[in-house]
């Protein structure tokens, strides 16, 4: 038996349905409304005539970091605020450092564009302000305080190598170099004992929890007690934490058909290192450590250590390792260095190393890396041209210097970092 879904004039359904649809009718008609008001009156400042003039120049705005120290009596913060918000300055953050005889205040600033930096720092100055110092910031600058050094605790915590770039990253510009720790021999090779956990003014020296130290130096800004005590802080995590090497790995299927393993490498792998060593030949040690043969051993317990870089390691099927490749902190700058067996050269494990030794420093927001090698390798030539990145050439006594300039870490598109391919 079936139902029609006709309604009749008269009948309680028929009224029901005629309820319902002028209910829905009121609802669209108050949709409508709505969406009308929303147009005419919504959050957003209404559609108006392009300003032109000195009107249209103050609405563009800048982002500044300025640091001062004021007294540490009440009042002495709200003064520098009042002096802000009268040059038409917005205070987006404010990060307080006490000292022994004041406080440094931290502030990112937002300020019309047309409001010349000498002018902002005189704001500053007059209203009490002293040792004043500030430069342009970008978006990246927004992140509070607070999420960004928990970022960097847990990139520091997954990762050793991280400790250096975290330490990079929570001060700005500044300089990272660790230095050894004392050889067996007692042979300092340029560690200094005392040198350990000092505050010096634009410089701190850290005791490395893997041995030797930790300088961070900035030559632009004296460190505050607060920012010593977050680099320590750091350090103490990593120390807990131990020895760490990310687990994750890639398989490559090279154009001969074999597949291979990369993977990080650390310290435990120096042995399968030096037994790759043994069989590499003379040329090939000659080509990757310039120097003399028999010191290419004694540099892998530095290379190989995540305070002086990321290291990568390629392994065969059956678990024997054919391929090294570092990205190093040389400073400011980052060399990337290679080292493929012998029989293994020529297969495509060079320029996939490289690519991904090049994504590394990438995600750690260097500008550049370098390559150092002899003007006759033409396999390291080709394999730098293969990145298609801007190059710059340097050649001095046959020796010859590969610079190669890096995307922003935000163009996740660009063909460096796509290392799925293999080689």
């Amino acid at each position: 038996m079936s139902h029609s879904t006709r309604v009749h004039p008269g009948s309680r359904r028929y009224h029901w349905h005629r309820v319902c649809v002028e209910v829905a009718a009121l609802f669209r008609a108050v949709a409508g409304h709505h969406s009308w008001w929303a147009r005419r009156h919504s959050h957003a400042p209404p559609v108006l005539a392009p300003r032109s003039g000195p009107e249209a120049e103050s609405a563009a705005t800048t982002l500044w970091r300025l640091r001062t120290t004021v007294r540490d009596t009440p009042g002495s913060l709200g003064a520098v605020c009042t002096a802000l918000a009268g040059g038409r300055v917005d205070i987006i953050t404010l990060q307080t450092h006490p000292l022994a005889d004041g406080t440094v205040d931290e502030f990112l600033l937002r300020a019309p564009a047309d409001l010349p930096a000498t002018v902002l720092a005189r704001f500053v100055t007059e209203a009490g302000g002293t040792d004043t110092w500030m430069e342009r910031a970008d978006a990246h600058d927004l992140v509070d305080t607070p999420a960004r050094i928990l970022s960097l605790a847990t990139r520091t915590a997954l990762d050793a190598a991280e400790l250096p770039l975290a330490l990079r990253q929570l001060f700005g510009r500044c300089t990272i170099r660790s230095t050894p720790a004392p050889a067996a021999d007692g042979a300092s090779d340029g560690a200094d004992s005392r040198a350990e956990d000092v505050l010096a003014g634009t410089e701190m020296r850290l005791r490395d929890p893997s041995g030797g130290t930790i300088t961070v130096r900035r030559d632009h800004l004296p460190f505050t007690p607060t920012e010593f005590a977050r680099a320590r802080a750091l350090l103490e995590l990593d120390a807990r934490l131990g020895a760490r090497t990310p687990a994750a790995k890639d398989v490559v299927t090279l154009p001969e058909g074999n597949e291979i393993t990369v993977r990080r490498a650390g310290p435990e792998d120096r042995e399968a290192a030096l037994a790759m060593h043994a069989r590499c030949s003379a040329g090939t040690l000659a080509r990757r450590y310039h120097g003399p043969v028999g010191d290419a051993d004694r540099y892998l317990a530095h290379l190989l250590s995540p305070r002086f870089g990321q290291s990568l390691a390629v392994e065969t099927a059956s678990g024997r390792l054919v391929a090294l490749g570092h990205l190093l902190w040389d400073g400011d700058e980052n060399e990337v260095a290679l080292l493929v067996e012998d029989e293994w050269q020529r297969r495509g494990i060079g320029g996939a190393l490289l690519r991904r030794l090049v994504g590394l420093a990438v995600e750690a927001g260097r500008d550049s890396v370098y390559a150092v090698t002899q003007a006759t390798n033409t396999a390291m030539v080709a394999a730098m041209r293969e990145l298609s990145l801007p190059l710059d050439y340097q050649v001095e006594d046959g020796t010859l210097v590969i610079t190669a300039t890096l995307p922003h870490p935000s163009l996740s598109e660009n063909p460096v970092l796509q290392t799925d391919d293999g080689v």
